[in-house]
């Protein structure tokens, strides 16, 4: 159907880093944080060792029992050895199912049952703390990461098992399962083949081509379950560019390794660049060699484009933007550079289809045709779209018409073909307009907001959660100021950024806050 399919031979995770390690052994991988199953290499490792040490964990996995085609959910403490455990678990020809830490223990365990009696791979904190006993019954065996349990088998026991030849699977054979967001309730389970990584690869790597001249170090901070990471880390390591893998999000730990490697590609969620935009206030300037910040996920604020772009000396830096979901991979692409014109007024403008791999088309809900005023189903076309849901095959189907691929957002297309995305589908509330524009609106207006999120209260009416930097109060002036020409709205209830219900890629659980605030005062209002 479209270009990727030329030549597409799929992603093959499982030797991501040993190819990689043969063009550029030496090249660098730096991280904020020790490695659970590899205390040992300390944060400064190379691609080469990298690869070995999964070559060491495939030969511990194969030992253990993991054989081609079996599941292995992997569930453990956040470190980027999520991501190298399942660059193992492919290397013996099994499929990684991806949960993240984030998830609580029921959640887990439901998932757990819908992988049919798998492998889990977890560790002792998550045992301990987290998760219930019955996930010991659901799975075919337990294996640790790290730590010690009765009823599990601990990778560290296998140290010196035999290493195994990396098993090739066909490219359109499940490669990687990982969950959707959950904003909507229990997560989906999507599929993805060497194909449909393939096919998300080829876009981005396009996309970043032009500022991948010269040796850039590329600073990532990405979901280590989610299947961005994989083609964020395979434009890297295939070009030899020095990686900066980040697992905690705090602004000062940013600060003090960006200013020290000077990151030429920064990319991150769209909520963790709004916590970074202190960073343009650091006397340091550790954002001043960025040429490229990249975020996907969610269309992101103005405001923290122009903070951020404002933030950086190199000549022609851009912001990109990818606008897409983890059933299809990314969509539409936009970028602003510091001196456009208009730099990022619009939020909602997303961008335009990548020519030849990705289609949109706007559908509309009332026969009418869509516009600003009566926005339509979002729907894709890209080969990089999941084949299923593990378990829940009519689900998917339902999504799926002719090939498009309803996205369960709503907005409408320019005369110049930019999709403009103005709410999910169960986020409208009647006859408000667009919540995503008015929050971008308030953002803009007041600075000192970390963090407003808009969601129908009991009565229907719309209702401004909002959290502020530093968790100081909000001038209620100011408030009513800010507020001056844009939809009515209820007082705003002040809340703690940190307590917001969030999913592994820090959006917002938009329905889950809504149900907390109807079932009862929870937060003082601002002002207060």
């Amino acid at each position: 159907m479209y270009l990727q399919r030329i030549g597409n031979q799929g992603i093959r995770l499982g030797t991501l880093f040993e190819r990689a390690a043969v063009k550029h052994p030496a090249n660098v991988v730096v991280l904020d944080h020790d490695l659970d199953i590899a205390p040992e290499l300390g944060r400064r490792t190379t691609v080469a060792e990298i690869a070995d040490l999964i070559d060491d964990i495939a030969g511990r996995l194969s030992a253990a029992g993991v054989r081609p085609g079996r599941r292995v959910v992997v569930h453990k403490s956040d470190s980027f050895d999520i991501t190298l455990l399942a660059c193992a678990i492919v290397r013996v020809g099994a499929v990684p199912v991806m949960l993240s830490p984030q998830l609580d223990g029921a959640t887990v365990t439901e998932l757990v049952r819908r992988a049919d009696r798998p492998f889990v791979l977890t560790d002792q904190a998550k045992l301990d703390g987290e998760l219930p006993a019955e996930i010991f019954g659901s799975a075919e065996r337990v294996l640790l990461a790290s730590g010690e349990h009765p009823e599990g088998l601990s990778l560290a026991s296998l140290a010196g098992s035999p290493r195994v030849p990396a098993v090739t699977l066909p490219p359109e054979h499940p490669t990687l399962v990982t969950h959707t967001s959950g904003t909507t309730g229990i997560p989906k389970l999507a599929v993805h083949t060497g194909h449909t990584l393939q096919a998300r690869y080829r876009p981005q790597a396009a996309v970043t081509a032009p500022f991948l001249r010269g040796r850039e170090t590329i600073a990532l901070h990405v979901s280590f379950v989610h299947s961005r990471l994989i083609t964020a880390l395979a434009i890297s390591l295939f070009r030899g560019y020095p990686i900066l893998v980040l697992a905690d999000s705090d602004p000062k730990k940013a600060a003090d390794l960006f200013a020290r490697m000077r990151p030429g590609v920064l990319e991150a969620h769209p909520n963790t660049f709004m916590e970074w935009e202190e960073l343009a206030d650091d006397p340091r300037r550790p954002l001043a060699n960025v040429k490229l910040y990249s975020s996907t996920f969610d269309a992101i604020h103005p405001r923290t484009v122009r903070r951020l772009l404002g933030a950086t000396r190199r000549k022609g830096a851009l912001f990109g933007q990818l606008y897409g979901q983890s059933e299809v991979g990314p969509a539409v692409v936009r970028s602003w550079s510091r001196g456009g014109r208009g730099l990022c007024t619009d939020g909602r403008c997303v961008g335009r289809p990548f020519p030849g791999m990705t289609d949109v088309r706007v559908v509309s809900r009332d026969g009418r045709p869509p516009s600003a005023d009566n926005p339509g189903y979002i729907e894709v076309r890209s080969d990089g779209r999941i084949v299923t849901y593990l378990g829940e095959q009519e689900r998917y189907d339902a999504q799926v018409e002719d090939g498009w691929w309803r996205m369960g957002d709503v907005g409408f297309r320019t005369a110049w073909g930019c999709v403009h995305l103005l709410d999910r589908e169960v986020d409208l509330i009647d006859g408000f307009g667009s919540t995503l524009a008015t929050e971008d609106t308030l953002f803009s207006r007041l600075p000192e907001l970390a963090e407003v999120i808009i969601v129908p209260g009991d009565d229907g009416r719309a209702v401004p959660v909002v959290c502020t930097k530093d968790d100081t109060p909000l001038d209620p002036d100011a408030w009513r100021r800010a507020v001056a020409g844009l939809p009515p709205m209820a007082e705003p209830v002040r809340w703690r950024k940190a307590d917001l219900p969030q999913t592994a890629t820090t959006k917002i659980k938009r329905l889950e806050l809504a149900r907390i605030l109807t079932a009862g005062p929870i937060t003082q209002e601002v002002g207060a």
